[in-house]
């Protein structure tokens, strides 16, 4: 059996939990082919003793592992790797394995931007599902707004907003690498990170640097429109892939790859939109793998990294092995409030740079006091706090709206209930064609798909009062519909 003490070096000193360090050891050495699918690891027991863990800190480690796919364990017999992670080649005794970092160049093609000097509604209806939203009764945007207003009044924090704003105030960036690498294992720096007004400007910067006339950039299907048409717009050439229950098709990628030049792909592996569904395990390794393999980037969206509920988040792409190819996009929006335009991109140095070069060609910086409001936020653990209380709200709400389907419309539609995220992807039955409840007047859908004959259902921002008058108002709204 492997010796998984030499390869789990535990610091009781960071902020990691203990549990955590074990769980992202074991991942990592599986990803790098040192434990091969099918390898016996040992009981917790044992290797709590190897350790010198507690037994029920091994136990919170595997449970997390087996939840994730990387595991199975049968109690109180044996655990192994799992035997869907592909074979891999494991690495020589000798050999000293890269971490993921962003100290590497990027060493893939993309546009060099010159940069520049600096110079000196309409009404709605009563009710709307949305497509993901947060709950921004529950956000602590009084006391972001309190430190907010409290900065525009003090000499230094003035001085201090009104530097930096093109890439992001220092402030905001010191604390953002810093809080992604305790919750999402990202070996970064400040200057790695670009903060952006939302997740779009970052999607928009890396296709205009990345992408050319022509160039083929794969994306799933269905997709998040606005990032394709950004890459429309840069006159990319748009292939599409099959999305199914284990997110994109990465062999369809492959496949792909080995016909013609790929630059890009874009994918959303923690949620993807629309359908919420999970990238597996196996499909992770498998797209790192042929990014290296087939030299292209990926652009990596994490637009609601911080929900989910039946077990902790898989780690980013961009927390594995990569050389510095994946960029990785996220967005304060989903966690706070949609009009609090603060995304942020993480990616190699010399990547930032150009997108700091680009971004200026069209916008000077951000609001430097928000942003620095934001990093007290972050700094002073209330932002950990409200991600706490609403992770578990939204999933209370996720299970009543489920409740309430499967009671008042489940012979019409049908659904795979998200293992997280803020919205339902849920498709009607054949014979009820989804673009009739555009007609609805009580309410209004954000996300219909026709192709799909599909919508979603955001629960986050509604409490339990709301979604069941919503799902009321749907259930009479389809018997008036199809049933005149």
């Amino acid at each position: 059996m492997f010796p998984l003490e030499s390869i789990i070096l535990i610091d009781k000193r960071r902020k990691v939990p203990v549990y955590q360090q074990i769980v992202y050891a074991i991942a990592a050495a599986i990803r790098n082919g040192v434990l091969t699918p099918g390898a016996g690891l040992p009981g917790s027991r044992e290797l709590a003793g190897v350790l010198g863990v507690h037994r029920k800190t091994v136990i919170a480690a595997y449970d997390e592992l087996h939840a994730q796919d990387w595991i199975q364990i049968v109690p109180r017999k044996r655990v192994w790797v799992s035997e869907t992670i592909p074979l891999l080649k494991p690495r020589k005794w000798n050999h000293t394995p890269r971490i993921a970092s962003y100290a590497h160049s990027f060493a893939l093609p993309f546009r060099m931007v010159t940069p520049v000097t600096k110079a000196g509604v309409a009404d709605v209806p009563q009710m709307i599902i949305d497509d993901g939203h947060p709950d921004v009764r529950l956000s602590p945007i009084d006391e972001l707004l309190k430190t907010y207003r409290s900065y525009t009044s003090r000499t230094f924090a003035i001085r201090n907003a009104h530097s930096g704003t093109e890439q992001g105030t220092l402030q905001l960036r010191e604390e953002l690498a810093r809080y992604l690498s305790e919750t999402r294992g990202l070996n970064s720096a400040a200057e790695n990170l670009l903060i952006t007004h939302g997740a779009q400007m970052g999607i928009y910067l890396a296709a205009r640097l990345l992408l050319y006339p022509k160039a083929a950039v794969i994306a799933g299907a269905p997709n998040y429109p606005v990032a394709n048409g950004t890459f429309k717009e840069a006159k990319a050439r748009l292939v599409e892939v099959a999305v199914d229950e284990q997110g994109i098709d990465t062999d369809a990628i492959e496949a792909i790859c080995m016909k013609r030049k790929v630059v890009a792909v874009y994918a959303i592996p923690h949620h993807h939109y629309p359908t919420t569904v999970t990238l597996s395990p196996a499909r992770r390794m498998k797209l790192l793998e042929l990014s290296k393999r087939f030299g292209f980037a990926i652009i990596e969206d994490d637009y609601d990294y911080d929900y989910h509920y039946t077990s902790s988040p898989y780690l980013p792409l961009a927390s594995g092995e990569h050389a510095g190819n994946v960029i990785y996009i996220g967005s304060f929006s989903k966690i706070l409030d949609p009009s609090l335009r603060i995304g942020f991109m993480v990616a190699p140095r010399n990547f930032i740079e150009q997108c700091k070069a680009l971004r200026t060609l069209i916008d000077v910086g951000g609001d430097g006091y928000m942003q620095n409001a934001l990093a007290a936020l972050i700094k002073s653990g209330e932002l950990k706090r409200h991600l706490k209380k609403a992770k578990k709200i939204y999933h209370q709400r996720r299970d009543f709206l489920d409740q309430l389907l499967k009671e008042h419309l489940g012979t019409v539609l049908s659904y795979t209930l998200p293992s997280g995220g803020m919205a339902i992807w849920i498709r009607l039955l054949p014979e009820y064609p989804v673009n009739r409840l555009e007609a609805i007047t009580q309410l209004k859908i954000l996300r219909i798909d026709t192709v799909q004959n599909a919508f979603r259902f955001g629960f986050a921002s509604m409490n339990e009062k709301e979604l069941e008058t919503a799902v009321h108002v749907l259930k009479e709204s389809l018997s008036r519909l199809y049933n005149p």
